[in-house]
């Protein structure tokens, strides 16, 4: 049963008090990297309920007169096609929802940097387009040794051979599409450029996860690690700050590699550095926000069920190979979980078995679960949706949401004139019948009004749905996991 364990108000004002006195500390320019994501941070949100995907902007518009945003975006990722799994889109069309996005909150978008820029097409291509659209465009290089060679990183044939993003407001925040895109790089990169141009500039890291000061194997911190299984993060203890301050706080590898680089950048600057340890430079107040434990490690731990069945189809789909599996499910043992945990998957393969067909399942925030079977009309996921509406509206069973003759033209219209092999609907298609349904009977009305309802609820499917299914489901908020088996023997699959 769902339960929030989240505080999100004292979050919002313990994270901006926390940004404004690292602005302080500076006095100059700060360069904030902003990780995970400021808009729609669902993973944040799962794990950490109460939290609002929103919240991360809503705390920096109390900034924006000092704030400006430079996107981050990696030119491995673009010539890749990396895709945002939780939105669908590549990274190079994210950063373009992120310009809108940030503009449409009266947030001032100064540039895009493209990192790891080695003259690729896909990101020669990507730039054009940007400075077509009239965004300014900086290029990012890799640099040989990094981040090991300090010598070499910090020096003119390193950092200094990247563009300058040139900037006009106090508060910086480099965000990106995703993780890996070279963020803290970028920060440094500025700081390094800022010295040879006289100009005051400090770095501070603003990254919701790992939370510094919960235990290492905390269910927020493993459901972290689960979720960049194919980053090959990994989560451990910070040896600088336990040196240091004799204090054990938790950070991840890609922050402890680069901490001696950003420390003798820091030295060269100063003299000496701020910071004493990774942990130091973060400014995340999430881990003072948890006001109920167990709801929070429930929520993380249905979290690296869902991450690691997301895995399963990855393979399935050959996006992934066997390593990412592998690590997925040892971060499930180190949980001390498995899929059993999930109702929704028992409840699933149970109804497949009995109506030997696909079949899916739903829980609700009560802990009840619907069902649906694949019938002539209906997919699976389109008939567990229906059932699962008539529960919330309290609507008996055995009564029709959608009547045939508003089912059977729909499905003659795929079949016949669009072409379709498979003649069932698919939950779009089945909503779009539900609202027509809804103007003319009560109960499909009152099904109607219950969509807003379905944010939050698990779902499982017996078999690998459909694109169209899955987004429409992502839409709605329904956290759908599938079995990695396809339900034909087809090789080609929408």
């Amino acid at each position: 049963m769902y339960r929030e364990g989240f505080d999100n108000a004292r979050y919002l004002t313990l994270q901006t008090e926390k940004i404004r006195e690292r602005l302080a500390q500076f006095g100059g320019k700060l360069y904030l990297e902003f990780g995970g994501k400021l808009f729609d941070d669902y993973h944040a949100s799962r794990v950490l309920p109460g939290f609002r995907p929103d919240s991360k902007i809503n705390m920096l518009l109390q900034l924006k007169e000092k704030a400006e945003i430079v996107i981050v975006v990696s030119a491995a990722a673009i010539e890749q096609n990396k895709i945002r799994a939780d939105l669908g889109i590549t990274y190079d069309m994210d950063a373009l929802r992120l310009i809108d996005a940030f503009r449409d909150r009266g947030l001032y978008v100064g540039s895009v940097v493209v990192t790891h820029y080695a003259a690729q097409p896909a990101a020669d291509a990507f730039i054009k387009r940007l400075s077509n659209l009239g965004v300014r465009v900086f290029r990012h290089y890799p640099i040989e040794g990094y981040p090991t060679n300090v010598k070499h990183v910090v020096s003119d044939e390193g950092y200094g051979k990247n563009e300058y993003i040139e900037t006009t407001r106090q508060l910086v925040v480099v965000t990106a599409p995703g993780p890996g895109s070279g963020k803290m790089a970028t920060c440094l990169s500025q700081l390094y450029h800022d010295s040879k141009r006289g100009i005051k500039s400090g770095y501070a890291k603003f990254e919701t996860f790992p939370v510094w000061n919960l235990p290492l194997t905390h269910p927020v911190n493993l459901a972290y690690e689960a979720a960049t299984v194919d980053l090959a993060d990994v989560n451990m203890i910070d040896p600088f700050h336990l040196e240091a301050y004799g204090k054990t706080t938790v950070n991840y590898n890609r922050d402890v590699e680069v901490f001696p680089v950003l420390r003798r950048l820091f030295e060269g600057i100063y003299g000496e550095c701020p910071y004493k340890s990774p942990t130091d430079m973060g400014v995340n107040m999430v881990g003072f926000c948890i006001y109920d434990d167990e709801a929070v490690c429930d929520a993380s731990r249905a979290e690296i069920i869902r991450r690691y069945y997301g895995c399963l189809v990855k393979k399935r789909k050959g996006l992934c190979d066997s390593e990412e599996v592998y690590k997925a499910e040892l971060i499930m043992n180190r949980a001390k979980i498995s899929v059993d945990d999930r109702p929704t998957v028992r409840a699933a393969l149970d109804k497949a078995a009995k109506t030997d067909g696909p079949a899916a399942a739903f829980e609700l925030e009560d802990g009840s679960v619907a069902t649906g079977r694949t019938s002539e009309l209906l997919g699976a996921c389109s008939a567990a949706l229906l059932n699962t509406l008539k529960i919330l509206a309290g609507i008996p069973d055995e009564i029709r949401l959608i009547s045939p003759s508003v089912l059977e033209p729909i499905c003659r219209l795929k079949t016949g004139a669009l072409g379709s092999r498979n003649p069932r609907l698919h939950v779009n298609e089945v909503l779009i019948a539900l609202s027509i349904s809804a103007v003319t009977d009560p109960n499909a009305e009152a099904a109607y009004a219950m969509l807003s309802r379905l944010r939050g609820c698990e779902a499982h499917s017996s078999v690998i749905v459909s694109s169209i299914d899955a987004e429409t489901l992502r839409k709605l908020g329904v956290n759908l996991t599938c079995e990695p088996v396809y339900e034909s023997k087809r090789l080609f699959h929408r």
